[in-house]
């Protein structure tokens, strides 16, 4: 299945129906699309039609960029602009949840703001519409020995997978899903994904504990990884240590994040010459040609971006979203590819060990999700943590055997289920289950949370009480997301009948999870085991009214479109029992789509009469790092890098009032977690 396209009263609905991704395109006339094929656009689009109509609207916001029949840009739109374009042949590129192009000959008037987008045509004209997925799958499947020199050669397959290794790799979309790895008697390469000739090669000692943290930075640079006594980047006119003062592993970390950086900036030089507030910045701070650069091999441009010191320019790249403390055994080699998919920094286990009992809260009769009790008194859980050193990105990862806290822990099976994911027309379906009546109010605010205020096909269900059997059924069942309510311990979920124990479970077709209940963890690893791709749970005894604080929180924050893991980051603030909170599997799913390539928490602080409203963006599994954004109350046309605080804005009372109202997002006032249409602002 491929993007759809059907008419109905408003213009037309398309659908992704591997991404789960729908959106309504307006259009001023009654229109009956028509299949054509994609020649007319000069990129890559899935399937196109045709439609007759004198205009169209797109009801959000959105970037908007305008070519010449050979693909150069004449303009771009962003935030409040007019443009009117004379007679021509134009291919207009729009970055709406699913990505779309329009072909079309005559003239074209665009005006944007922050509410919607319409582009007219003067008159009825042909509008070829062209879709494409963002659905991204592995370019191949290289076999390995568990022979160090054999995992570099399948390592360095991986920039195969790059479409361009020009400064335009730093775009999420460009970035293919590198090969596949999977462990054998030989070494076997498929044809097609040799690494690409960049003059880069990488060399370090043939070990794991070397070879995996710069997997990234290979694919990355398209290079060559192959065995030195002395790790070092090589091209032919300059060499780069790797083995410095500040550590191996932190070193090839900042030479990802910097190269990374300056091609987010060098690409403003060729096909989206946009106003990046990066580069505005850095510019003046550095002695670097970026036209010149831009046209430069990749050798070359490695070589000059490497000139800088890192301390420089490292306050302008982006919040980095995952840090993977990955152990260095044969084993996880099947990890990497999807690890790198994500641009991941990875590193070797550096942990402590953490007590079961030191993350209990303070001992106090409370209701628990097991029964009325001292949580001092609680069965006594024998198991014990790992918790990873932390680091600067926005989420941690353990690829081990332990059960880490503070990171989410990733398996090769969850990333593998997410691979298998077939397509699916129709609504997205949220099951919320309450297996305990006691537990009712985080019930009732979830089934008031998911859907509401979104325009797209929701199918919420809500069940209470169910029997092993009809519990069974639906963790059977294709739902995008389950809501779980009530008692879970060593033998299962709790049911009216009895226990369900996950582990006897043959498949599971939910795809994610948070199982608000007591000791989750176990029977949440054996969802992934059966086939769920990501899900959050508990790791001990969980407070009843500190988990509906998180369980809202966690309803708000998917329901606005963040991944599981933005979402339990920022729900863990809720209660003092969040740190109890994690992730399995893949934790950058997403249950909603956003209606950009990010999802966004506004932070407000009082000041007198004045407030000062913050951004804070998050990526999404729709977008990725090397996205951008424009902010609201931004400069005209001035963008930034998405992911982390973007620059604060100082607003009048009204002026808070008519931006908190555009669109229901999360938002921290003072402090305080809520949505933006509950918020009252005389009160703040």
């Amino acid at each position: 299945m491929t993007i759809s396209f059907d008419s109905h009263a408003d213009g037309i609905v398309i659908q992704d129906p591997i991404e789960r991704r729908t959106f309504s395109l307006h259009t001023f006339d009654a229109v009956h699309p028509v299949a054509v094929d994609t020649d007319s656009f000069c990129f890559p689009v899935d399937c196109a039609v045709r439609v007759r109509t004198s205009g169209l609207r797109l009801p959000i916001p959105t970037a908007v960029y305008v070519r010449d029949a050979s693909g150069e840009m004449l303009t771009s739109i962003e935030g409040i602009q007019h443009e009117e374009l004379p007679s021509g042949t134009y291919t207009i590129e729009l970055c709406p949840p699913i990505k779309l192009y329009l072909h079309v000959e005559g003239t074209v008037s665009i005006s944007a703001s922050f509410e919607d987008v319409t582009i007219d045509f003067d008159s009825v004209v042909d509008v070829i519409i062209g879709g494409r997925s963002l659905h991204r799958r592995p370019a191949g499947t290289v076999t390995t020995t568990t022979d160090p020199e054999d995992m570099m050669a399948a390592i360095s397959t991986f920039g195969a997978a790059l479409k361009t290794t020009s400064p335009e790799r730093s775009f999420p979309t460009l970035r293919g899903h590198p090969p596949v790895v999977e462990l054998g008697e030989e070494l076997h390469v498929p044809d097609g994904l040799k690494p690409p000739e960049t003059g880069i090669t990488i060399e370090v000692p043939p070990e794991y504990g070397s070879i995996f943290p710069v997997a990234p930075l290979a694919y990355y640079l398209g290079a060559k990884l192959v065995p030195g006594n002395t790790p070092r980047i090589v091209t032919d006119e300059f060499e780069r240590p790797l083995d410095t003062p500040l550590g191996f592993e932190k070193e090839v970390e900042r030479i990802l994040k910097q190269t990374f950086l300056f091609d987010c900036i060098t690409r403003t030089e060729g096909l989206y010459p946009i106003d990046l507030y990066e580069r505005q910045e850095v510019e003046s701070m550095v002695d670097l040609d970026f036209e010149t650069l831009y046209d430069t091999p990749s050798a070359k441009r490695l070589e000059a971006y490497l000139s800088v010191p890192y301390s420089l320019v490292a306050e302008f790249v982006p919040d980095w979203q995952l840090t993977t403390h990955v152990s260095p055994i044969s084993d996880n080699v099947e990890m990497l590819p999807f690890l790198v998919n994500d641009l991941a920094v990875i590193r070797t286990p550096h942990a402590k060990e953490v007590s079961a009992s030191s993350i209990q809260v303070p001992a106090v009769e409370q209701f628990v999700r097991g029964k009325t009790r001292s949580l001092s008194e609680s069965a006594a859980n024998p198991r014990s943590f790992i918790e990873p050193e932390p680091s600067d990105s926005l989420e941690e990862v353990w690829v081990g055997d332990d059960a880490p806290l503070g990171a989410s822990k990733a398996t090769v099976t969850a990333f593998q289920n997410r691979l298998e994911r077939s397509a699916k027309d129709g609504d997205i379906d949220i099951t919320v289950v309450c297996n305990d009546i006691e537990m009712s109010e985080e019930r009732d605010l979830a089934d008031e949370v998911y859907g509401s205020g979104r325009d797209l096909p929701f199918d919420v269900t809500v069940r209470y009480e169910l029997t092993t059997e009809e519990l069974r059924t639906v963790l059977e069942s294709e739902a995008q997301f389950l809501h779980y309510i009530g008692h879970i311990d060593e033998n299962g979920f709790k049911c009216i009948d009895g226990m369900l124990d996950a582990m006897e479970l043959d498949s599971v077709g939910v795809e994610a999870f948070l199982l608000n209940a007591c000791q989750s963890y176990e029977q949440g690893m054996a969802l992934i085991e059966a086939g769920a791709i990501g899900g959050v749970v508990t790791m001990s005894d969980v407070i009843n009214s500190g988990a509906v604080r998180i369980g809202k929180a966690m309803a708000q924050l998917l329901n606005s479109g963040f991944q599981l893991s933005a979402a339990l980051n920022i729900a863990r603030d809720q209660s003092i029992i969040g740190g109890q909170y994690t992730i399995v599997g893949d934790g950058t799913i997403n249950v909603v789509q956003t209606e950009s390539n990010v999802a966004v928490v506004l932070v407000i602080e009082s000041n007198g009469d004045s407030f000062e409203l913050t951004p804070v963006t998050y990526i999404t599994n729709r977008g990725g790092i090397g996205g951008i954004v424009t902010p609201r109350l931004s400069e005209r046309n001035r963008m930034y890098l998405a992911s982390g605080t973007l620059p604060s804005s100082t607003l009048t009372k009204s002026e808070l009032e008519e931006n908190l109202r555009i669109e229901n997002v999360p938002v921290h006032v003072n402090g305080q977690f809520t949505l933006s249409y509950s918020v009252d602002v005389e009160s703040i």
